[in-house]
């Protein structure tokens, strides 16, 4: 399986970057972030000339001090900051099976990559978007799970015994990415157009049998690396790869204890094995790498080892169905917006949201006030009004809230990525979405073919209308 080429490092050093995997992050992670230029002032101001004057081809921590290596509006990157990121785009090259020497192409790639890094960052601290907590702590908590660890404070422990501040560093990272995240999916979002005739044509192609109702039964079980993938030795990797042709031998034999197959096939192996049943769901609701696996088996089949960064993979196909109606559950809802962006800070938005939550208490008409104070062009006109809306339709707080509040009522404020929130539940009802439901899904794969060119677009303006000067 192909991760990466030197031609699309840049995107990898994103990834890398935005997608950060539990064992990479856990003990010898250096964030590869952007320190302001006034911080390093006087740590650069010795090496700033040299950085200017003495280009080369190859920068290792061996014949490099650390300076000034590009400027970035009023920010700098500094060649520690370079060399880090290096170092781990080489990591994770090397655990995706292709490894990268470092050349003066690949350090070009890299700095690009964390120019447009500060870039984006700089536009997350104006626009104001700060990530939800619980959801930070979320992934925290899936990193300790990963190390074998029970709770936070545990994973906290064990990355500050081996180098102070390790989790501060790791909890900051993942509040960057996540803010990346979110800046990049309302950008994109809003570049990407998709036609009702745009939808015909995809559901008529061959490319959309994968949009079928068949419901996938799935066993998926990981075998985590004892530590990060590069830094294993061949008789680590080996290991590895023998549990994993173990668990595949015996998931293999029909009618098998999946629980029984995986506690068999632990042995000595340190790390316990993650997975199990993950019972049924429709391939278009998976990550396109697993469904493009899965769709594949016949019904009994168990995948060849699927090599990851962050484990080995194994995929059974344990049961197939398929249904000619789909019934959901939907929430005639409808909401208020109050937005946080460039012209309007969180701290205003919501005190603006307050006001109108207080508004509501006291007896004021919920439509009447979303016609006139609602950010959303879309719904505002309507007194708020969404329609029907069904499950994974809207972001995971909004969904949240809605689900917890009873038909008739409205919610306290709440805020998402896009700002805050009051919604208010007018009904409930199962609903035949059959043909909704592959329009949407229709749709979902043409914007995933489209959004990498319109990102790639909006970064490139991004960067023509910013300062920089590369001085190394």
């Amino acid at each position: 399986m192909r991760f990466f080429s030197l031609g699309q490092t840049s995107r990898a050093v994103l990834l890398s970057m935005t997608m950060t995997g539990a064992i990479a992050l856990s003990f010898s992670a250096q964030a590869a972030t952007v320190k302001p230029a006034k911080a390093q002032a006087s740590q650069a101001a010795q090496t700033n000339a040299a950085a200017g004057q003495n280009s080369v081809n190859r920068l290792t921590p061996a014949n490099s001090t650390d300076g000034i290596i590009a400027l970035v509006n009023e920010n700098a990157i500094l060649k520690s900051d370079l060399i880090a990121a290096i170092a781990q785009t080489q990591a994770r090259a090397q655990a995706a099976g292709e490894p990268i020497a470092n050349s003066a192409q690949l350090q070009s790639e890299v700095l690009n990559a964390l120019i447009l890094r500060e870039l984006q960052l700089s536009l997350v601290k104006r626009v104001g978007l700060n990530p939800d907590e619980a959801a930070i702590n979320q992934r925290l908590a899936q990193i300790a799970q990963a190390e074998g660890l029970n709770s936070i404070g545990a994973l906290q422990q064990r990355l500050d015994a081996a180098k102070p501040g390790s989790y501060a560093t790791l909890r900051a990272q993942l509040i960057e990415d996540a803010a990346i995240q979110a800046l990049q999916q309302r950008q994109i979002s809003s570049r990407v157009r998709i036609s009702e005739q745009d939808i015909d044509a995809f559901l008529a192609s061959p490319e959309a049998k994968r949009l079928s109702q068949s419901e996938y039964q799935t066993v998926h079980v990981r075998i985590p690396y004892m530590d990060d993938y590069s830094r294993l030795s061949e008789a680590q990797r080996n290991e590895a790869l023998k549990v994993a042709q173990r668990l595949r031998t015996r998931l293999q034999a029909p009618n098998v204890d999946v629980t029984e197959a995986i506690a068999a096939s632990q042995g000595s192996y340190p790390i316990q094995l993650q997975g199990g049943d993950m019972g049924f769901h429709k391939a278009a609701a998976l990550p396109t790498e697993l469904a493009s696996e899965i769709t594949k088996l016949e019904v009994g089949a168990v995948s060849a080892p699927l090599i990851t960064p962050e484990g080995i993979d194994i995929i059974k196909l344990a049961d197939k169905k398929s249904s000619d109606t789909m019934l959901v559950p939907q929430w005639n809802t409808r909401h208020i917006l109050v937005k946080v962006d460039e012209l309007q800070t969180d701290a205003l938005a919501e005190q603006k949201i307050n006001d109108l939550y207080a508004q509501l208490r006291n007896g004021a008409d919920f439509a009447s006030l979303a016609s006139t104070y609602s950010d959303d062009p879309g719904s505002a006109g309507r007194g708020g009004d969404l329609d029907w809306v069904g499950e994974e339709q809207m972001i995971g707080p909004f969904e949240a809230m809605m689900k917890n509040t009873a038909v008739g009522d409205y919610s306290a404020p709440f805020k998402t990525q896009f700002g805050w929130h009051i919604l208010k539940v007018e009904g409930k009802r199962q609903q035949d979405v059959s043909d909704e439901y592959r329009r949407n899904m229709a749709r979902q794969a043409l914007y995933q073919r489209l959004a990498p060119q319109a990102k790639e677009d909006w970064l490139q303006e991004l960067r023509a209308g910013a300062y920089i000067q590369v001085l190394g």
